[in-house]
């Protein structure tokens, strides 16, 4: 159903007062999406329960066709300057969307992927963001995440990954180094990237066979992944850059690797 808003003191408006505050947000089960193309997703995937929707006239006038689905009060602002008004600033696209978290994911939804990506102490939403992104598009079927790595369900990591976050099933671990070695005991081959001259180039490295699974682990840009972790993993591996550079965006390095792991032939 379409609310028109004509006033930022209306009530319906007062969870959207706190979309800046994730800790508001995570408190109530909800997260938020942002952006035309990234809440279209959402409500195509069918996955998700939709709270409301809050945009201004020229989103609605785009993607109000995708609305009708959605199964959620759509608020519309009669006036585009009531939206900074309401949430504190002005959001991507004129389009928001609050939804309900769903349950966290189990080991048992990653073990039977034939490519899983591992995050260590991956903290900042543009990296998370970037990540899935790059997971989805290079073959991963699933993330598992540390205890230290950032929230994938944060507004700015949803709207960077452009929506994988809402595809790809996602883990945090309790114990990493343990749950790490589950892994490893249901045949996953577990691939540390480090830039450690240490490790064996890229090009190196046996390709993948098609019956194999994999874990490609990555860590942090800055401190890389924990020596526990870098001795756990069955490779080590690196991938060669120019001297005069000091390293890859963690993205870019996991997309190099995934593409090498998920599409190259034995």
């Amino acid at each position: 159903m379409i609310h028109w808003i004509d006033s930022a003191d209306d009530p319906r408006l007062d969870p959207y007062r706190h979309v800046a505050d994730p800790e508001w947000i995570r408190d109530r089960h909800l997260f938020v999406a942002e952006g035309r193309l990234v809440v279209e997703r959402l409500i195509t995937l069918g996955r998700f329960t939709v709270h409301s929707v809050l945009l201004n006239r020229a989103a609605h006038a785009a993607i109000g066709e995708s609305l009708s689905t959605a199964g959620a009060p759509v608020l519309v602002c009669s006036n585009s300057s009531l939206l900074a008004t309401i949430t504190g600033y002005n959001f991507h696209r004129g389009c928001l969307a609050l939804v309900t978290r769903p349950p966290l994911g189990t080991l048992a939804d990653l073990l039977t992927c034939r490519c899983v990506l591992a995050l260590e102490g991956v903290g900042n939403p543009d990296n998370i963001g970037g990540l899935f992104r790059t997971a989805a598009a290079l073959g991963a079927q699933g993330v598992l995440l540390d205890e230290r790595s950032g929230d994938p369900f944060y507004r700015k990591a949803i709207r960077t990954s452009m929506g994988a976050v809402l595809r790809l099933p996602f883990v945090r671990a309790e114990n990493w180094n343990e749950t790490v070695g589950t892994f490893r005991e249901h045949g996953f081959k577990v691939i540390a990237l480090t830039p450690s001259a240490s490790a064996v180039d890229l090009a190196e490295v046996r390709p993948v066979r098609p019956d194999e699974q994999v874990m490609v682990m990555v860590g942090a840009e800055g401190p890389g992944l924990d020596p526990v972790s870098l001795e756990a993993a069955d490779l080590r591996v690196r991938i060669p850059i120019n001297d005069a550079v000091d390293s890859l965006n963690v993205a870019t390095a996991t997309g190099i690797a995934l593409h090498y792991f998920t599409t190259s032939k034995p």
